[in-house]
């Protein structure tokens, strides 16, 4: 008999401070509730290993009350249950974490330490000590390194910039690349960014005016080069904008941003020749859906309402890119980032 695949969605809840797990149902986009981990800290950014450790892939999740540390905790393929396995010391507190490609060293940036760290991870998949510390722009809010793990991007909120490092995965070790920074228009406030499976492009989303960057990446020298700006706001919305988190379809197809003012989630095709985006809908959802996330499978994407405390569920239609609600839940206080996993 064919085995029979498991998702399950794991929703960071700050005013809580524990995360709560759920089992999304393949057919349905049912969720069913698992657990809730009490962490003891306002728990926000999370983070999954791509690899396994000893059989087990690992949740990264930081909490930005001091102490600030990083929990990782290691999932149960079978049910979804978390282990704790260890904490490790972050340099501050952090508005994103995530870990380079080979799983071994982990990047964090301090929105207000205008600081990007590195921790190293041990082959049980536990975070370690801070490995190293450097100053970037102001208001680092996220952090990713490159398919090749060769550069590492980071957006600086405050200098309305993105900022390229040289990455070294024998020793965890970056440094600024040449030239160290791509300029963002005056004002805008880039905050998260994605990237397309071979990091041909990147897009990025800015919290101040709710604009998407459209960038081509030179993945040779590590720099970027704008070639589209996007917006995410509903049409005929003249207010403040406070735009959140951006996310593409696993196959590329369609991309997604939320937005806190509207309390909407903009929804873009992307041209698979050029990756230019075209607006399609404003599709109203939870209150101040801070963070978001699409499951592996590109069927659901699951919304979290830090106002509402609740989760929503939509199904993704294939061809459009559409969201249609199917199903709304209760979580912990403050949800602000989900992370999803699939096990076979």
């Amino acid at each position: 008999m064919p085995t029979m695949s498991r998702t399950f969605v794991y929703i960071a809840n700050a005013e809580s401070q524990d995360i709560t797990v759920m089992q999304l149902a393949a057919a349905s986009g049912e969720l069913s509730f698992v657990e809730t981990v009490p962490l003891g800290g306002m728990v926000m950014p999370m983070a999954l290993s791509a690899r396994s450790f000893g059989g087990q892939r690992i949740l990264y999740a930081a909490l930005r009350s001091q102490p600030y540390r990083v929990v990782s905790l290691a999932i149960d393929p079978a049910t979804g249950r978390l282990t704790k396995l260890g904490e490790g010391s972050l340099a501050d507190s952090m508005a994103n974490i995530d870990l380079d490609r080979s799983g071994r060293w982990l990047f964090a940036g301090s929105y207000g330490g205008h600081k990007i760290t590195v921790n190293a991870v041990d082959a049980e998949g536990k975070v370690g000590a801070v490995h190293q510390v450097i100053a970037s722009g102001p208001n680092v809010h996220a952090v990713h390194a490159d398919v090749a793990n060769r550069f590492v991007y980071a957006t600086s909120l405050g200098a309305d910039a993105i900022t390229s490092w040289r990455f070294d995965a024998a020793t965890g070790l970056i440094a600024a690349n040449d030239p160290p920074s791509t300029a963002n228009p005056p004002g805008t406030g880039p905050r998260h960014f994605v990237t397309d499976t071979n990091h041909r492009r990147l897009y990025a989303l800015c919290e101040h005016d709710a604009s998407i960057g459209v960038y081509e990446c030179d993945n040779e020298r590590g720099t970027l080069r704008e070639v589209q700006r996007a917006s995410a706001m509903p049409p005929g919305f003249d207010g403040k904008a406070w735009a959140a988190d951006l996310h593409l379809s696993p196959e590329g197809r369609h991309l997604y941003a939320s937005e806190r003012k509207t309390h909407t989630i903009a929804v873009f095709g992307v041209d698979a020749a050029s990756g230019r985006l075209t607006a399609t809908a404003n599709v109203a959802t939870e209150t101040a859906p801070r963070g978001f996330a699409i499951d592996p499978s590109g069927r659901y994407l699951i919304a979290a309402g830090q106002e509402s405390h609740h989760v929503i569920v939509y199904a993704i239609d294939g061809a459009s890119g559409g969201l249609t609600p199917l199903h709304r839940y209760p979580v912990g206080q403050g949800p602000n980032w989900i992370a999803i996993a699939t096990f076979e």
